[in-house]
């Protein structure tokens, strides 16, 4: 490990001591402050923004990756009502989730206490420099943001302010740290900073997240892709369910929450897969990649091949497959889903909740956009990222996922026989 790396760690380690001592009240203070500053600083923002967005666009970076690099005045004070949005949240540490007395007079309960110190390791997303910091700052632990070089200069700049924040209200910046070196050497040694993180959460493509899982000495949280379904069922209202469709699928294209693949049902496919596409038309030209069955409803498709039905475009691009019956969608989804959100639109009850019973996915809707799948429209003000695991968290991660417990024995005097 380079000395450069250690002394983050040691620093880090050093601050979360003062974090998990810190009140509500003083966390808080800092959190509104920091959202002011955040806001203060927009044009200096901006404009270290727009050099990762050039550089992207020289480099010829999809388009809905740079659509989530770019920030615009609208996202950063999105980015500054994240953090007032947690301040306002309880704050979870200190609390004792139970309490019981055993036969030999003992009080055993667990109370809920910080992580330590959390890595996140994370691609083209500013707004998850400020998020990640107002989680972890609200919950006592001490966190090392390591950003991608395609949001270097959005990144330092959004650091600086959020430590100056801190600093301002006489809390030890090093509570927030940064790894600078956007090297691929220097991604891997922090991958193995079993000695200074207690847990390590990857954000981004699945490249990024494998590397991570396969290669990291660190625990690690897993935040997963999305490759999103929208099942149509027989019974569906149709006019809703294209409201829907487009909702997940055009609204904002390079999220892990929008839609990928569209299923429906073949009683309605020829009905349906016409209005879809011309809404989805209105809204964007998307290209469609059609199964065998629905290629006759959809004459401006091109033919699906097998990868289309696993693979999370971040572009305007849909797979659209037809399916027998219920059994079918479920069988395809769970085969071919990242363990994200899925939606079904029907109007039948029974159908509605073997969906939400046998879909295998973090979020599973009933008549709504996959869209919604996100931590401040959960109500946890903001998000680390979006957990496809099954062990410690699972879904949009607010502060209770970056919290652990231990337990707390009151006595007195007992001996174990």
């Amino acid at each position: 490990m380079t000395d450069y790396l250690r002394d983050l760690g040691e620093r880090a380690k050093a601050a979360r001591i003062e974090a998990q001592k810190l009140s509500a009240g003083q966390k808080n203070t800092v959190l509104f402050s920091a959202a002011e500053e955040l806001v203060l600083a927009t044009e200096t923002i901006l404009e270290a923004n727009e050099k990762d967005v050039q550089n992207g666009l020289q480099h010829n970076m999809p388009q809905g990756l740079v659509d989530r690099l770019r920030l615009t005045p609208e996202r950063i004070e999105g980015m500054a009502d994240g953090l007032r949005q947690v301040a306002r949240l309880e704050d979870p540490i200190g609390e004792v989730v139970s309490m019981k007395k055993r036969p030999n007079g003992l009080l055993i309960g667990q109370k809920r206490v910080p992580l330590g110190v959390v890595g996140m390791i994370y691609e083209a997303r500013p707004n998850v420099t400020s998020d990640t910091f107002g989680l972890c700052f609200k919950t006592g632990n001490a966190v090392i943001l390591k950003g991608g070089s395609d949001a270097i200069h959005s990144n330092r700049e959004i650091v600086k302010v959020l430590r100056c924040a801190i600093e301002k209200n006489g809390i030890n910046p090093d509570v927030l740290q940064f790894v600078d070196d956007t090297s691929r050497e220097t991604a891997a040694e922090f991958m193995k900073m079993n000695g200074y993180l207690d847990v390590l959460i990857p954000r981004g493509g699945r490249g990024l997240i494998q590397a991570v899982v396969n290669n990291s000495t660190v625990p690690v949280i897993e935040t997963g892709t999305g490759n999103c379904h929208i099942f149509v069922d027989e019974t569906a209202d149709q006019e809703m369910a294209c409201r829907i469709l487009v909702n997940a699928k055009t609204q904002r294209i390079g999220v892990c929450n929008a839609a990928e693949s569209l299923v429906v049902h073949k009683n309605i496919a020829e009905s349906f897969l016409p209005k879809a596409a011309r809404a989805l038309a209105e809204a964007h030209e998307v290209e469609l990649r059609a199964d065998e069955k629905a290629l006759p409803f959809l004459p401006q498709a091109r033919q699906a091949e097998e990868a289309d039905w696993g693979t999370e475009y971040l572009d305007y691009i849909l797979s659209v497959k037809v399916v027998s019956d219920l059994d079918e969608a479920i069988e395809h989804i769970n085969r071919y889903n990242s363990g994200h959100s899925e939606a079904i639109i029907t109007n039948d009850y029974n159908n509605a909740q073997r969906f939400l019973d046998e879909i295998d996915a973090a979020a599973v809707y009933v008549n709504a956009s996959t869209r919604f799948t996100d931590g401040n429209e959960f109500g946890f003000g903001a998000e680390i990222g979006i957990s496809t695991q099954k062990l410690h968290a699972r879904g949009p991660m607010g502060l209770l996922a970056l919290t652990t417990t231990k337990f707390i024995i009151y006595g007195n005097g007992q001996i174990r026989p």
